[in-house]
């Protein structure tokens, strides 16, 4: 046996489980577990994508620039305080590599994203998880969590698997209360679901501790890709590229991403179908008995009355050939994540639920 080990930390953690995307035995399966535009991409995207394989051979842009000044004119921020990753997921694994480490300690929900642990750990940092309330994340909580060890915060704003959100005033206290040398991260990977919501952008003019991710793998439908960027201070971002590898994004995400988010119109149609058919799902299932809280993101997390009965729905599902999403490892074990597909998706897992509580009555 070898005698070569890993550094500290790294085998505490537990591989990430991704939701389902096949049932053995069903070809014609409809997945609602990983919440994915079920329209896609736009069409610029695509097309911009199809255009890129003519530069395969070249390397890509490692400033990323063309990319962060579209984020930054649609989103109305300074480019230069932008920082692409392979999914927002890179971001957050930048920021626990900067910022975390031995001796220092990184606070998460405890419903959070799991991500957040994760890197913690591989950074060698103790990850603290503090308890939400009602599925809500616990400003009070975290703030007596805190100790001078502390470097990171993490929370999801919309957070996943939730749906839950908390105010631009309850993320400014917390921003406020935290240590001097604490950053808050503000995970806004399903920002764009909410109207007229900026991430959190505008608190970082005005609070320096502050770090906003986003994603392009929710609403742009860019999931793929895998691209996201991160916005703060420019002392936080010239930081955070010191451990960016230089060609982290290739040709086809970059052209990808600029074209999605210059597409806005396709952003307000996808908002707005996922609004439509988010707030039928939820009434259509609390009259079937199946409660769940007012959703700001792109999924529905569906409630069962015990562990048990949440994991028989799954079943019946899956042999209904409907992929849901369970969240018992994010200690949610009577719950069921439903991502918002389309209007027969939608129609089609909600008959199913129906179908499963009349055998059960």
């Amino acid at each position: 046996m070898t005698k070569i080990e890993p550094q500290p930390r790294i085998m505490d953690i537990k591989l990430y489980q991704g939701g389902a995307s096949a049932i053995p035995g069903l070809s014609n399966v409809v997945k609602l577990s990983s919440n994915e535009n079920p329209a896609g991409p736009s069409s610029a995207a695509k097309e911009a994508i199809t255009r890129s394989i003519h530069e395969m051979h070249r390397y890509p842009s490692t400033d990323h620039a063309s990319l962060r000044n579209a984020i930054a004119e649609v989103h109305g921020l300074e480019s230069e305080r932008i920082i692409c990753g392979v999914g927002s997921d890179e971001v957050i694994t930048f920021l626990c590599q900067a910022y975390a480490g031995p001796d220092t300690e990184v606070i998460y929900t405890e419903h959070g994203f799991a991500m957040y642990k994760i890197s913690a750990l591989a950074a060698g940092a103790d990850p603290v998880e503090v308890p939400e309330r009602d599925r809500v994340v616990d400003v009070d909580a975290i703030l007596a969590a805190c100790t001078d060890k502390t470097r990171l915060v993490f929370i999801a704003n919309p957070a996943n698997p939730t749906g839950t959100m908390i105010s631009g005033a309850e993320a400014k206290r917390l921003a406020e209360g935290l240590p001097e040398k604490c950053l808050l991260v503000l995970d806004g990977a399903y920002a764009e679901y909410v109207e007229d919501y900026d991430g959190g952008a505008a608190l970082i003019d005005s609070h320096s501790n502050i770090v906003m991710t986003r994603t392009f793998s929710k609403i742009y439908g860019l999931g793929g890709l895998r691209v996201g960027w991160g916005y703060a201070t420019q002392d936080v971002i010239d930081v955070l590229n010191r451990v960016r590898g230089p060609f982290n994004l290739s040709n086809a995400a970059l052209a990808g991403a600029e074209a999605a988010v210059r597409d806005q119109s396709y952003v307000d149609k996808c908002r707005a179908d996922n609004t439509r058919m988010r707030d039928w799902m939820a009434g259509a299932l609390a009259a079937l008995g199946v409660p769940s809280d007012t959703s700001t993101a792109n999924f529905i997390l569906a409630r069962f009355a015990d562990q048990a009965e949440a994991e028989a729905c799954e079943d019946y599902l899956r042999s209904q050939g409907l992929l849901v999403r369970k969240v018992a490892g994010y200690k949610l074990p009577n719950g069921l994540r439903i991502t918002i597909g389309d209007e027969p998706s939608c129609r089609q897992v909600v008959h199913a639920i129906g179908q499963f509580k009349e055998k059960r009555a």
